[in-house]
Parts: C-alpha cells; structure tokens; sequence
C-alpha cells in the first residue's frame, strides 16, 4: 500500500492495484481568494501541484471528504475517464451531480468496491458554533484483505468520534489532516500537534502520516513546528510528515 501526498489533503492511495484519488483540489497557485484575517494574506493556493493535473488525475476512483474548496475544486468532469467513481459522504452528493459528474456513489455506512471496503466515519470540524457552521464533515476506514488499514481522518479535531474510530477500527495508518486551520476568532478546525500526540497515545500501534499544512492560508501549523513537536513527546518514530509530490510505502 502506498500513500503519495499530492497537495494540502489531495492524495493518492494505492491499494489492491487501484488507485484512489482523495480530496482533488487542482487550482493553480495563487488562483483563489485568501481567508481573511488571518496571519498569511497570499491568495490559495499557497503552492503550485508538484505534478500536472493529468498526472494526478491518472486513478481508478475519487475519494472526497468533504466540498469545502480547499478539498474539492479545480476539476471538472471532462478532466476524468468515463464512469469513474466519485464516492463521498451523502450530504455532498447532490451538490457534486450539479457540479456535472456522474458516477457520484454515496457512502452512507460501507461499501464494497474492487476488493476495497470504504467506511465511513464522522468528524467535528472545529469547536461549538464554528464547528456547526462548518458541518457536515466526514472521515473513511478504508481496508482490503493483507492490506494495512488505514484512517482518513478528513477534516476534524480530536474528538469522541476521532477516538472511537480508532478504538473500533485499529488502524494501523491514520492519515491526519493537521496544519491546525484556524480563522481570527474561536479554536482550531483541524487537528493540531496535541490533536497527533493524542492520536499516538490513544492508538499506540498506529502510524501518522499529517498531511494539509503550509498549502492553505488559514493553516498555522508548519511541517517544521510538527517535526519538532514530534522529537520532544518521542513521537517522531511513528509520525511521517511528507512534502508535496513524497510517496511512503507500508506493509501488513
């Protein structure tokens, strides 16, 4: 199984010989308008794609968390092969058929697909009001048979459901959507360095790989930061922070 991070949450995991896209966001850099108020004032993108976008659009299926636009935009239905899947959460679907596509398949709890069952999970997307405002939000368990299970936490805090997915699935690969977002006022809305070192105690076999950081403007947390955070709480062991275009590779 392999994980290649793209861009911010885009990635690209390859499991059973499929390749599943995740959360393709493909605008250009500097393309789209900056969140106000917030320490970095650069428009979004932050960075440009470490590949062109038919390269990355070279899978069998699409994987979307959510529709936020940091996670899904800069594509269109005419950029992908015929009948290719695009799975997502149930709220997001009619929104993603007025977009033009297609094979839009809603995953309401699981679902098989090419020997790859998809499950999914919930999340909270920041704290009270905020994190209401910014719902729905979903997380995937997403397993196939002598392949590592693998968490997609989407867009969330540590939470009740951040710990009983962990709990009732066992993953041994969390990916985690850090970069600690935050807007001018209120808490974080993604997971912050705490956030992975409870992640870690809570599920002491698992391996990180944190991904959304330094590519969107409201993001506070830097890879360098989250490195550094990792060595002092002896984590680092067990937290892989890869750049845009870095694949890592992991067995059962």
């Amino acid at each position: 199984m392999k994980i290649q991070l793209i861009r911010h949450a885009t990635l690209v995991l390859t499991m059973k010989e499929k390749k599943i896209l995740i959360d393709p966001m493909l605008n250009p850099k500097h393309t789209l308008e900056a969140i106000e108020h917030v320490p970095i004032t650069d428009k979004n993108p932050l960075v440009d794609l470490p590949f062109k976008a038919e390269t990355i659009l070279d899978c069998d299926g699409i994987l979307i968390t959510h529709t936020h636009r940091d996670h899904f935009s800069g594509l269109t239905p005419d950029q992908l092969p015929d009948r290719i899947p695009l799975f997502c959460q149930p709220e997001d679907e009619e929104k993603i058929k007025e977009s033009g596509f297609q094979t839009v398949i809603p995953v309401t709890d699981s679902l098989e697909w090419e020997g790859i069952t998809l499950t999914r999970t919930r999340g909270r997307h920041g704290y009270g009001d905020i994190a209401a405002k910014m719902a729905p939000v979903s997380g995937f368990i997403i397993s196939s048979h002598n392949e590592p299970v693998v968490y997609l936490t989407g867009d969330t805090v540590w939470c009740t459901y951040v710990k009983n997915a962990l709990l009732k699935y066992r993953p041994q690969i969390v990916i985690g959507y850090c970069g600690e977002a935050k807007f001018s006022y209120g808490r974080p809305i993604t997971l912050n360095a705490q956030d992975v070192l409870s992640i870690c105690r809570q599920a002491r076999n698992s391996k990180v790989v944190a991904v959304h950081m330094e590519a969107w403007n409201h993001c506070r947390l830097t890879r360098k930061e989250l490195r550094e955070f990792t060595r002092k709480h002896h984590i680092d062991n067990r937290v892989y922070i890869p750049e845009d275009g870095e694949s890592i590779e992991f067995y059962s």
